[in-house]
Order: C-alpha cells, then structure tokens, then sequence
C-alpha cells in the first residue's frame, strides 16, 4: 500500500518536472512572472554547479579525484593541479549547456514559440542533461585541454566582466533615480543627505583603496606596473566624475551624477587590485597574510600556489552573485542598458490587481502560480541570457582558479602577464563604456536617449 501511494505521489510531480516553472513554485511562494521565476531557476542551476566546482578544491578531494580513470596519468605533481583540473570540468560542463541552450533559442519572439517551452519547462531532463555533460567532461583526455580552456575561459571571464560594468552602470542610474524621486516626493533634505552620504563613502572607499595600493603594492625603486596602473586609473576615474557633473553632460543626461561616477570608480579600483594579485613577481603582490602581518619572513617564491579563497576570489564571488542574482530579477528604465542586454522595456514583476489569465478562476492554488507575460512577446532575450550564464560559468572558473594558467614544464598553475592585462584592459574598456553613456547623446543627436 505504501509503495503504491509513494508511486502515485511521484506521478504528481512528473508534470511539474516536466511542466513549466509555474509547477515548482508551492503554495507558500508568492506569485510572480513566468519571465522572472524562469530566469531565477537558471540561477539556482549556475549556483549548483559553483558549489560543486568549490567542493572539488576542499583539502582532501584531490585523493578522491586521482581515483578516476586517466585524470592524473603522467602528472608530475597531480596534488596542486587536480583540483583546478576539475573546476575546469565542471565549468566546462555548465558553460557547454549554457552555450547549447543559447544557440537553440536564437530569435525566440514570444512564449507561443515551441521552443520558449523548453525554455521554461523540462527541468528535470535539463538537470539532467547538464549532470551527463559536467561527468561526461571529466572523461576527456587531457592532451591540451587544460591550455586550450584556460584561453577560452579568460576570453569569455573578459566579457563577462564587461557584462557586470554594463549592470552596475544600470544599477547606479536605478539607484540614483530611486532616491532623487524619494527626494523630490517629500523629506528632501534626508534624501539628499542619503545621496551625498552614499556618494561620499564610494569616493572615500576608493581613496583608501588607493593608498593601501601605493603602500602595499609598490616599491620606491621596482613596480613601475603597479605605479602607472593605478595612477592611470585613478586620473580616468578623476576624469569621468568631472564629465559627469559638467552643463552641457547635465542638459543631455539628467540623471547623471557623482553617485554613478562613485560606483564605477570603486569598481575600477577593484578590478585594478584584481589585475595586481595575479602579477607574476611576488614582490610587487604580497599574500593577504603578508600584508595583515603574517608570514613575513618568508615571502612567497614566484609560482607558488595560492588558494581560490583569498581575498581577490571571494570579493570575486560575491560580485559574480550580485551580477547573477541582478540580472535575473531587474527591471530597468534605462534604455540604453536595455538594449545593450537585449531586455524589452517592460517590467518583468507582477503588479499588484493584475488580472489573472482565463480559466484561472477556477483554481485557488493560481494565486500562488507564475503568469505567462510572454505571449504577445518575450521580455528578455532568451539566447542572450543563457550566453551571459555561459559567460558567468567561465568568469567563475577563472576566478576559482585565481586566473591561474597551466604550466605543462613545471605541472603547476602560474599567474602570468596575460591575466594581468585582461583584467587591466577591462578597467580600461569600462571607463570608456561610462564615457559614451554619457557623451553619447551630444554626439549622435539624431537620436533619442531616454
């Protein structure tokens, strides 16, 4: 009896697993968009597969890991390479069902598209099917596998980092517009003293941020690098923030500001500290431990491996968090940033009082259901969202893996020069993306910024 209850409990789920997102919300979640829930679940699934990627460099998993069949065979020294040698497999095989699913949603136009229902339904066999790939990844013969993935990973972390400056800037602009309404409605000088406070502590964030990089980063007689990256980029963020506040950008673009300006200058400063940590020469990039005191007598030699926890990787992972968890529930008037991310104009959240579709009626658990918001037309690009979690899947890996590329001679993981000037350069593409934010409407006058 019980086997027979447990088979007919099971077969109620099988269209939820097979359904569309409406099936996995529970009577306890509230009801929201099929667009945004459709998204979230895509998120949970990038998230699942970091988790597991950040299981496989925990102390102990490199002896579970030489277990499998031809993963270690002809390794010099195995124990420092497995570990990145299987995040480069598990991200190898989130991106590639990222990537899959990208291509086959290219110009997807409204929910009535046979394809838009893989895209919202199918859970189970899309589990499933990214699962095989990730295992199946971990069969490859390694050849030049390592090498050929690190190239890809750090041209596709490159965008994504670019991706991530698109939506702070769009995050910034959501922010100031938020509180300059607020201020406008009632208790203005609260709001502005909020505005001025918030703007305040970003400037003085990357002030000190840029002393501790003089002090700690650069030497009187060595690290002339060091010295003319962070001098170039403090004088461009100097330089964006005065552009920012000019007449003539304030007639064109109102809801410029020293708020926006604030945010991509301590992006900026974090991601020159980024391209520092992976500077070959030890001297001119102490450990964390180094610079709060410890271990100071015995500097790091040039090559040694740093752990995917230090400082650099977890500020790395909580951007990449906010980045992913940002994208799959923003809504957006800025117009710009909307056509840069493919994102209709439309509001991806219910309103409250909304109508509910035909034949809802009849069924009180609707109230806890999604809505298809899609039917006259899609409200993000499906292709382009799943190639920006492809993007994700290897800015993660190379984050995890501190940028790290293989050395076959040495059978270590080294940091390299090419890093540093990805990371640098994407600093530099960035203040120039801002840049055009705002200059764009006084040299393309034909056309119309919201």
């Amino acid at each position: 009896m019980g086997a027979v209850l447990g088979l007919c409990s099971l077969s109620s789920w099988i269209p939820c697993l097979c359904g569309s997102a409406p099936c996995l919300l529970c009577g306890c979640c509230p009801s929201g968009n099929n667009s945004t829930i459709t998204r979230l679940i895509y998120a949970f699934f990038l998230l699942l597969g970091v988790s597991v990627a950040c299981v496989m460099l925990m102390p102990g998993m490199e002896e579970q890991l030489k277990k499998i069949p031809g993963f270690c065979d002809g390794q010099v020294n195995c124990d420092v390479l497995v570990g990145y040698k299987a995040v480069y497999r598990v991200c190898f095989g989130l991106a590639m069902f990222f990537l899959l699913f990208s291509l086959l949603m290219i110009k997807v136009k409204s929910s009535s598209d046979p394809r838009a229902s893989v895209h919202n339904g199918f859970w189970f066999f899309k589990f499933i099917t990214a699962v095989a790939i990730t295992v199946g990844a971990f069969f490859i013969p390694e050849g030049p596998f390592t090498t050929v993935w690190f190239l890809v990973g750090m041209s596709g972390a490159f965008c994504f980092i670019l991706i991530q400056l698109v939506l702070l800037i769009d995050f910034a602009h959501s922010w100031n517009e938020s509180w300059v309404e607020k201020m406008e409605e009632g208790n203005s000088r609260c709001w502005y003293a909020a505005l001025l406070s918030a703007t305040a502590l970003n400037y003085l964030l990357s002030l000190v941020a840029v002393v501790l990089f003089y002090i700690y980063y650069t030497h009187p007689d060595g690290c002339s690098e060091n010295k003319a990256f962070i001098s170039v980029n403090m004088m461009l963020c100097i330089g964006a923030s005065v552009m920012s506040i000019l007449p003539k950008i304030q007639e064109s673009q109102p809801r410029s500001g020293l708020l926006q300006s604030s945010v991509i200058t301590v992006y900026i400063m974090y991601l020159t500290w980024a391209a520092m940590t992976n500077e070959p020469d030890r001297q001119c990039n102490p450990s964390l431990l180094n610079i709060i005191g410890y271990n100071t007598t015995t500097p790091p030699s040039k090559g040694q491996l740093v752990h995917w926890w230090d400082a650099q990787g977890i500020v790395g992972l909580i951007l990449f968090l906010l980045c992913v968890l940002y994208s799959s529930i923003r809504t957006s008037n800025n117009s710009q940033v909307n056509k840069l991310t493919l994102t209709s104009d439309e509001t991806t959240l219910i309103e409250d009082g909304l109508p509910r579709s035909e034949g809802s009626q009849d069924d009180g658990d609707d109230l806890h259901r999604a809505v298809d918001n899609e039917k006259d037309g899609v409200t993000y690009s499906y292709s382009f969202f799943h190639f920006m979690l492809f993007l994700a899947s290897l800015y993660i890996m190379m984050t995890l893996t501190n940028w790290y590329s293989p050395d076959p001679a040495s059978a270590q993981m080294t940091s390299k020069w090419p890093s540093v000037w990805v990371k640098i350069s994407s600093s530099w593409i960035g203040i120039i993306l801002y840049v055009w934010t705002l200059v764009a409407p006084l040299v393309l006058t034909n056309r119309e910024f919201d």
